[in-house]
């Protein structure tokens, strides 16, 4: 059985595709839309705050080689046609890392949209804008991309709070947050701390003991006469 040990970005490419819908793909070509998906996801791995896998180490897309084509797209003329690889991570991501990967893509896609409506507004006055579509069109952009950074958060929230265990069966986390010490460390403090509970134990039958005797010697005195007890009212 052949086993993956990355991720390719097409897999996250593929969940990021399939949450919007966007004419403006069909009218690139299949390297310039890699390229810009490429674009999205990179930017999008810098919002994914705590991760389990290292997304850092990944590969970007490189050229791999070329060759010739004669079809449809180049009107049956032959064409040189460049070949490339296309990047992956280094580590193996679960589905839910994927969708939290693509959720942020779709964040940077309308910060995308949101920028070539400001490109609108600026060729028009304040006045002139408002009475355009655009102007809508950047609001409902605005209230989407916000929908999708709670959606992001509250993926990353689910994210830490559980993991799947060795069954697949989600568990929480909530133990792991705190490390476990080493059996060395462990075995030291519990020494420590014995030897630390000897000593104020110690102490406190030390501070018992006297305690004790004072209250003794107190009463003998009293009986003896040696000490009087005052009655005065201390004017």
């Amino acid at each position: 059985m052949n086993i993956t040990l990355h991720t390719p970005f097409s897999r996250v490419y593929d969940s990021f595709l399939s949450k919007i819908t966007d004419d403006m793909y069909m009218e690139l070509t299949e390297l310039d839309t890699y390229r810009i998906l490429e674009e999205l996801l990179v930017t999008a791995i810098h919002k994914f705050e705590f991760p389990r896998v290292d997304l850092t180490v990944y590969e970007t897309e490189l050229f791999a080689d070329q060759d010739e084509y004669t079809g449809v797209e180049s009107d049956g003329e032959t064409a040189i046609a460049y070949i490339y690889d296309e990047g992956f991570f280094a580590a193996l991501l679960t589905e839910e890392e994927i969708n939290i990967l693509s959720t942020y893509m779709i964040v940077e896609w309308f910060g995308y949209q949101l920028a070539s409506v400001e490109n609108t507004r600026m060729k028009y006055s304040g006045t002139d804008f408002k009475f355009t579509s655009q102007a809508n069109h950047m609001q409902k952009l605005l209230a989407l991309k916000k929908d999708y950074e709670r959606e992001g958060f509250h993926l990353q929230r689910l994210y830490k709070r559980r993991k799947a265990d060795a069954n697949g069966i989600m568990r929480s986390a909530f133990g792991q947050i705190i490390e476990p010490v080493s059996t060395s460390t462990s075995s030291s403090t519990s020494t420590k701390s014995a030897s630390t509970s000897a000593e104020i134990a110690k102490v406190a039958a030390n501070c018992l003991s006297n305690t004790v005797k004072t209250i003794d010697y107190v009463d003998n005195a009293l009986t003896w006469g040696d000490l009087e007890e005052d009655t005065t009212d201390g004017d």
